[in-house]
């Protein structure tokens, strides 16, 4: 068994475990991925504050979401097709997340149903709403996922159009595979994958096969899904989910400020910046460079809920520091389901849990409530409007005003106007001096006794 220190880990071991159409559609982003790769790099270029000599005995992360306790502001994200990373996906992981004590959400395109969740799980867990055109469909699942005593709602905004991604379509991802030859020699290479599949019943779209009309075989659900996608989705149709439904109700998917107000007036309680983990609009903004826009525009009126990107504990700590109440993972336990099953994802919950309590150790804090800004690095503020990190302002400075005048420069004095002189002269040596015909190749190479200083010394450990 390898040994486990991080979800790259967890990811590495699942790549060699899932068949690549189900890895590839859970790792990959839309058209050229930028922006599912800027989601991991731009938290990557936040910096945290370290901080010594402070009493970090007895620390906390319990916290709550939407008024539900929960032992660390986590909970997971929906994820389609989570039961084809492995066997009945979907309960392994509700089971893990109820032992952890953080919320589970079931996705409308998973593989178990939300009935199978129910029943072989104990603790509640929420569900993950599309408004589809089939809007009396709609309405019998928000029917049964109150059945099910789901005590929150996640609407999600995003998917009214799908975005492409290339590697679902070079794949040909179907639920379950499609016998072309390319996906059967790749899964004569996942006998342990291939086996769970055969012990259970849970291999196609089981929320809508059976429900929706005119929905009985795989066929058919296939063109169904393609057509249910609804792009007519407007605020109107939010106010309509939440007079359906009296729980909790999230929205998931908001990117801009300027859906903050109208996001308010739906009578939402939560909403969730998300770019659909880089999946849907290539080139937005990543999750966690739009979060401090849309986390003031809400000056506290709702609570502030992040997905996409988080992959360690470190990048929930930037989160809740940034303004969001919690986070939602989805690749990070998806990376464990599909290394190791129910175990992998109490591994990848253990893993985010150790990171998250160490670090706010490092930053001086013993309650997870308490982080804020205060524990970023001050020449590290992320900007909206430009592709890298800004840095901040010097103490007592102010930026320029629109429309004021550019500030005056003072005048060059003459030592420095003789520094000017000097280098344009050794630059014209060094002009002149490129121009003289080269040596010869051998007595350019480089001299065997310094052949050792190209290499790094040994005795310095690589950082």
């Amino acid at each position: 068994m390898p040994v486990i220190t991080c979800i790259e880990d967890l990811r590495l071991l699942a790549r060699r475990r899932v068949p690549k159409m189900f890895y590839e559609y859970a790792d990959s982003g839309a058209w050229t991925e930028s922006t599912y790769r800027a989601n991991e790099s731009d938290f990557a270029s936040i910096k945290l504050r370290q901080r010594v000599a402070v009493d970090i005995d007895n620390r906390s992360l319990v916290s709550t979401m939407v008024g539900q306790p929960v032992s660390m502001p986590i909970a997971l994200a929906p994820v389609g097709l989570t039961g084809m990373q492995h066997a009945d996906g979907e309960i392994l992981a509700a089971r893990a997340a109820a032992k952890a004590g953080v919320p589970f959400t079931l996705s409308t395109m998973s593989i178990c149903s939300i009935e199978d969740v129910a029943e072989n799980t104990d603790a509640p867990f929420w569900f993950q709403l599309y408004v589809m055109r089939d809007r009396d469909f709609i309405t019998r699942l928000i029917e049964r996922a109150r059945a099910a005593q789901c005590p929150a709602l996640v609407l999600t905004l995003d998917l009214q159009v799908m975005g492409q991604r290339h590697k679902d379509i070079r794949n040909g991802l179907s639920a379950p595979p499609k016998p072309t030859l390319a996906n059967l020699v790749n899964l004569a290479t996942k006998p342990r994958w291939c086996l769970g599949m055969l012990r259970t019943k849970r291999r196609t779209f089981r929320n809508i096969a059976g429900h929706a009309k005119g929905v009985d075989d795989l066929s058919s659900l296939s063109s169904w899904t393609n057509q249910q996608f609804d792009p007519t989705l407007d605020w109107d149709d939010v106010k309509w989910v939440r007079d359906q439904w009296q729980g909790k109700l999230i929205l998931k998917g908001i990117l801009d400020p300027e859906d903050i107000e109208p996001a308010i007036a739906s009578g939402a309680d939560a909403l969730i910046v998300s770019n659909h983990g880089g999946r849907q609009l290539d080139g937005a903004l990543s999750a966690i460079r739009a979060l401090p826009a849309i986390a003031e525009a809400v000056r506290g009126r709702m609570e502030v809920h992040l997905d996409s990107g988080v992959r360690s504990g470190q990048d929930v700590i930037k989160a809740l520091a940034l303004g969001a109440r919690a986070v939602h993972v989805g690749r990070a336990f998806v990376y464990g389901l599909g290394a190791m099953g129910e175990a992998g994802v109490t591994t990848a919950l253990g893993i985010l849990r150790k990171e998250l309590d160490v670090t706010m150790g490092f930053c001086g804090l013993r309650d997870v409530k308490k982080v804020d800004r205060s524990i970023l690095g001050a020449r590290y503020v992320l900007s909206a409007s430009r592709g890298a990190p800004r840095r901040g302002c010097r103490a007592g400075s102010r930026p320029a005003r629109a429309g004021s005048p550019a500030p005056r420069r003072r005048p060059e004095s003459r030592s420095r106007r003789a520094q000017g002189s000097r280098n344009s002269r050794r630059r014209s040596r060094r002009c002149s001096r490129s121009r003289r015909p080269r040596p010869p190749a051998a007595a350019r190479a480089w001299p065997p006794r310094c052949a050792a200083a190209r290499a790094p010394c040994a005795a310095i450990p690589a950082r």
